[in-house]
C-alpha cells in the first residue's frame, strides 16, 4: 500500500483541518454552556446546527459513505479524515453528518434497504434532517453474543410484531430521531446465526416505549442522540418494513459493524493525539520540585511511549482501510479485530497519562480528557468487547495449525 495521502485527501485534509480550527474548536466552549443550560439535556444544542450548515456549505458532507449517496471516498482516504474529526468527538462527527449510529443506519438502508425504505429515511438522513437508533443490545442477556438476543419479530399476516426490551440504544434519545433499526428473532428454531431479522420502527409507532436515558460514566451522551432503554410491546410494523430477508439480521449486523469499527478507531487515534497535545503543553506550562514537569522522566517516558503507540496504531487502521478497499471486509476481518482489540485500549491508557498529568485539572470539565477516557473506556464494549475479539482472533490463528 501506498503511505502517502492522495491529492483528494490531502484536500479534504485542508479543508476540515481550517473547519476544525475556525469553527469546531472555538464552539466546543460554547456546546458545553449550551448544553448545561439546556432544559432537555438530549437535545442537540443550537450550535450543532451551525456547524452542521457550515459543513454542508463547505463540502464536508458524509465523508464517512463510498459510492454516489456519499462523498465518494474509499475507507483509505476517509481514515485520516475521520481521525481529524476525533479531535472533537463530540461535535465533529455531528457536524460532517458523520456520527454513529446514523453512519451505520444509512450504510444498512444503502446496501440491504428496499427503494421504498431508501426514499423514507435514508435520504433523510443524508440531508441530516432526521436522526436514526439503532436497537441491538438487551439487559437480560449476555449480547456479547448476538445471537442471544430475545426481542421477538413474529410475522402476522402483512404485519410483524415485536415485543422485547433493549437498552442503551444509541440515538433514542434524541428528539429527532424518527426511525429505529431492531433486531430480534424472526425463527428461534432455525440455525442459530440464521434465527435473527431487522426491521425499520418508525418513533410513533404505537407500543414502543422509550423508558430512560442511560448514562455512561456518568455522562449523557447527548451529543451522540443519547442511550436509552426502550421497550416494544405489541409494536406493529407493515412486513414490507423488514430489511433485506428473514434470518439475515445477523449478517447485516456484522456487514454494519465492520465499517463502525473501523470508524471508531479512526476517531480514537485523533482523540491520543489531542490528548498528547494537551499533555505536553500542560508538562512544559507547569513547575513541580523545582523543574518544569516536562523534565521528568517518567513524563518525557509516557510522551515517547504515546507517540510510538499512535504511529502504530495509525499505520495498523490505514492497513485495514486499504483491505477493506481491496478485498472487503470479509478479507479485512483479521485487521479489523486487532484493531478493535488495539486501539481503545491503547488510547484509554495515553488518556489516562494525559490525565494524571494535569492533575485534578485531568478529571475536570475544564478539560476535554475525562470524557475522552470514558470514551475509549466505553469502546473496549461496543461493537463487541474486547475478549470476544481476542476470542475470535486466536481461532482462527489456530485453525492453521489445528
Amino acid at each position: 500500500m501506498d503511505f502517502g495521502y492522495d491529492a483528494r485527501t490531502e484536500e479534504l485534509r485542508e479543508r476540515l483541518l481550517a473547519f476544525m480550527d475556525e469553527f469546531v474548536h472555538p464552539a466546543e466552549p460554547v456546546f458545553a454552556q449550551q448544553r448545561a443550560e439546556a432544559d432537555d439535556p438530549w437535545s442537540p444544542p443550537p450550535v450543532v446546527a451551525e456547524l452542521k450548515a457550515e459543513a454542508r456549505k463547505r463540502g464536508l458532507w458524509n465523508l464517512f459513505l463510498p459510492g454516489e449517496n456519499g462523498a465518494g471516498l474509499t475507507n483509505l482516504q476517509y481514515a485520516p479524515l475521520a481521525e481529524i474529526t476525533g479531535r472533537s468527538p463530540n461535535l465533529a462527527p455531528p457536524a460532517l453528518n458523520c456520527a454513529a449510529p446514523d453512519t451505520g443506519n444509512m450504510e444498512v438502508l444503502n446496501e440491504f434497504g428496499t427503494e421504498e425504505q431508501r426514499k423514507a429515511w435514508l435520504e433523510p438522513l443524508l440531508a441530516g434532517e432526521i436522526r436514526s437508533a439503532f436497537a441491538m443490545t438487551e439487559p437480560d442477556v449476555a449480547s456479547s453474543d448476538a445471537t442471544n438476543i430475545e426481542t421477538r419479530i413474529e410475522r402476522v399476516g402483512d404485519e410483524y410484531v415485536i415485543n422485547g426490551r433493549k437498552w442503551y440504544i444509541s440515538g433514542a434519545m434524541n428528539p429527532n430521531c424518527r426511525i429505529f433499526i431492531v433486531m430480534g428473532k424472526t425463527d428461534p428454531s432455525a440455525d442459530r446465526h440464521h434465527q435473527q431479522s431487522m426491521v425499520l420502527v418508525p418513533r410513533d409507532t404505537p407500543g414502543l416505549e422509550v423508558r430512560r436515558g442511560m448514562r455512561v460514566f456518568g455522562y449523557d451522551d447527548g451529543d451522540h442522540g443519547g442511550h436509552a432503554e426502550v421497550l416494544f410491546h405489541d409494536v406493529r410494523v407493515p412486513a414490507a418494513n423488514l430489511i433485506g430477508e428473514e434470518g439475515g439480521g445477523f449478517a447485516i449486523a456484522q456487514a454494519r459493524l465492520g465499517p463502525g469499527r473501523i470508524h471508531h478507531c479512526m476517531r480514537l487515534i485523533g482523540m491520543a493525539e489531542r490528548a498528547v497535545e494537551l499533555m505536553c503543553r500542560r508538562a512544559a506550562s507547569r513547575t513541580a520540585f523545582g523543574k518544569p514537569i516536562a523534565a521528568q522522566g517518567v513524563v518525557q517516558e509516557w510522551i515517547a511511549e504515546a507517540r510510538v503507540e499512535i504511529e502504530q496504531l495509525r499505520l495498523l487502521v490505514l492497513k485495514t482501510a486499504w483491505l477493506m478497499d481491496t478485498v472487503g471486509n470479509r478479507g479485512a476481518h483479521t485487521e479489523i479485530q486487532a484493531i478493535k482489540i488495539a486501539t481503545p485500549a491503547a488510547v484509554q491508557g495515553i488518556i489516562d497519562r494525559a490525565i494524571q498529568v494535569h492533575g485534578a485539572g485531568g478529571v475536570s470539565q475544564d478539560f476535554p480528557l475525562a470524557e475522552l477516557w470514558a470514551a475509549a473506556r466505553t469502546l473496549r464494549l461496543a461493537d463487541g468487547p474486547d475478549e470476544v475479539h481476542k476470542r475470535s482472533l486466536a481461532r482462527r490463528e489456530l485453525r492453521r495449525y489445528v
